[in-house]
């Protein structure tokens, strides 16, 4: 027996909380942008995935007016740095409310480093960093989809595998519902089915070539 709900009846804070907990785990965008005064700011966003492979650009979603689409839309750049889990207690202090004159950086002690195309500097313990270029922004009732053309990638050697990242060494953390985080777990693998060799699947488990992303 199912509980059902309704968006229009539960509220909008409700049901953000349902949405939270259901669409999980979600990877965290640690985006760094700079001001146009000049402050730098970082700050965690759970919205975020790849949107388009070529050319490559990456999107996170502001839910309300948050410095970090202020700047983005003040200077056309944002880097996304990865959280891993080594730093989980640092990426939950950027996500405290500063004022916009408060940079992170500085106020939680986190190690900056250039960028190479971009203002806004990298997290330095951050093993990649996806710097970008702002491409376009979609407003959708209180949020803010901000799109980014990555223009270059850097990635701390010691996480790479015969010139691939490895999961395991980058240990990424996610967030859950409520105030919960979630590091990594067992990693599953498994090559992805061909229709030529498709042979009627794993008893109907709802995976076996089924042409999803």
């Amino acid at each position: 027996m199912r509980i059902e709900f309704d968006p229009e009846a539960v509220g909008r804070t409700p049901f953000y909380k349902l949405l939270t907990s259901v669409v999980v785990p979600r990877p965290i965008a640690w985006v760094s942008t700079v001001s146009a005064a000049g402050t730098c700011n970082l700050a965690p966003h759970s919205f975020f995935t790849v949107a388009c492979v070529a050319p490559p650009i990456v999107q996170f979603t502001s839910v309300g007016r948050k410095d970090s689409l202020h700047n983005v839309e003040e200077t056309g750049e944002f880097v996304v740095n990865f959280a891993p889990e080594q730093l989980f207690e640092q990426i939950n202090e950027t996500a405290t409310d500063f004022p916009p004159e408060v940079g992170e950086f500085e106020a939680v002690g986190i190690a900056r480093e250039p960028s190479l195309r971009v203002k806004p500097p990298r997290v330095a313990a951050s093993s990649v960093a996806l710097e970008c270029e702002l491409h376009s922004t979609v407003r959708l009732g209180d949020s803010t989809v901000v799109f980014g053309r990555v223009v270059h990638a850097a990635v701390d050697e010691h996480v790479m595998d015969d010139g691939h990242p490895e999961v395991t060494r980058l240990r990424p953390l996610a967030r859950l519902g409520k105030d919960e985080w979630a590091t990594l777990g067992e990693v599953l693998e498994r090559p992805r089915i061909r229709y030529a060799d498709w042979d009627g699947g794993a008893g109907g488990d709802g995976f076996g070539g089924q042409g999803g992303s």
